[in-house]
């Protein structure tokens, strides 16, 4: 949607940046670093990973704006299943342990630094403390074809409950290739990067490279455009969350609801943060989080205000992100 003045005003004054600590290191993170405000819709939370440029930060900020003052279709859906989300750690009970009950989990594996035993052990701990959990890895797009083939030879020996690899290799071509070699495992691709990440978020299911599509709202610029991109797929959907808080977490079980998919989605990642800016963090209960607007809690946001320098900076990109909003419309 145009971005107006009166949008863009009403963004500026409500403004807030926010530094969040995290339990334990993801991504490369310690800190998360978000900036929320408000519109007629409610709040919104526009928090692209601080290394990514303007253009794609500008695209996260469509959906934010959607969420906050955009027309949303309507969802009577109440709750929605989640998986849990293990970090590429060694104590594996403790990063599982905020998340509760569960009956799905996504390991990262292929984590820089470490090596394919690493993964191994890491599915082998889960297996062993949480023996009925349904297993996903995540590897980035970092695995060369072979290692992907390696490690989904040892989980169909192992008879490990996969769901499936999400993003094993990096291009959609290798995608491809890779597909037609996992039937022999009966082992399924889910695309992640390949779809948010490519100029055309389509291209991979054309290309048949993939089983299912894993769709984060903010990246893909809003609900709306993520619904069209489900639609013309035609394919399975995983909506998953983008290291949100309970804020960004709101928009993407907005969409899993209104997409029905069968798969748990993975919006369970307010439980890697040490605090939250509401006091009802979408934190699962039982596999489930409420499907519901969350409204930040004024003295959350007062205690993770970010310093002034880091204000500074988001506010400063904000103003580009407008820019490069006001150069599309033209």
């Amino acid at each position: 949607m145009e971005i107006t003045p009166e949008i863009k005003e009403q963004i500026l004054a409500t403004a807030k940046v926010l530094s969040i600590p995290m339990r334990t290191k993801f991504r490369g993170l310690t800190t998360r670093e978000v900036l929320l405000f408000e519109g007629p819709n409610g709040w919104a939370e526009w928090s692209p990973f601080t290394e990514y440029e303007d253009e794609e930060a500008s695209i996260w900020l469509k959906a934010a704006i959607e969420w906050a003052f955009g027309d949303i279709p309507k969802t009577d859906v109440k709750t929605i299943k989640v998986n849990a989300t293990l970090p590429a750690v060694k104590d594996v009970r403790a990063a599982l342990a905020p998340f509760g009950k569960f009956e799905v989990v996504k390991i990262k594996v292929a984590e820089a630094g470490q090596t394919l035993q690493d993964d191994l052990d890491r599915i082998h701990q889960v297996r062993e403390r949480y023996p009925d959990a349904r297993i996903r890895l995540d590897a980035n797009g970092n695995w060369e074809i072979e290692t992907a083939l390696k490690i989904a030879k040892t989980i169909y020996q192992e008879n490990i409950p996969l769901e499936y690899l999400e993003q094993p290799v990096r291009t959609i071509a290798e995608m491809a290739e890779l597909k037609l070699k996992l039937q022999e495992f009966n082992i399924k691709i889910a695309a992640d990067e390949s779809v948010r990440k490519v100029s055309d978020p389509l291209a991979v299911a054309q290309a048949n490279a993939a089983d299912i599509l894993v769709l984060k709202v903010a990246p893909l610029g809003g609900i709306n455009n993520a619904l069209h991109i489900a639609k013309e797929a035609g394919l399975p959907v995983v909506v998953s969350s983008a290291l949100e808080t309970s804020v960004g977490i709101s928009m993407g079980a907005h969409l899993a609801a209104l997409l029905n998919s069968e798969y748990a989605s993975g919006l369970a990642t307010a439980a890697l943060l040490t605090e939250d800016v509401t006091d009802s963090p979408l934190i699962p209960i039982n596999g489930e989080i409420p499907v519901t607007r969350i409204t930040p809690n004024k003295n959350a946001l007062t205690k993770l205000q970010a310093p002034e320098d880091r204000t500074e900076w988001w506010m400063e990109r904000l103003g580009l992100c407008f820019r490069l909003g006001a150069l599309e419309k033209s």
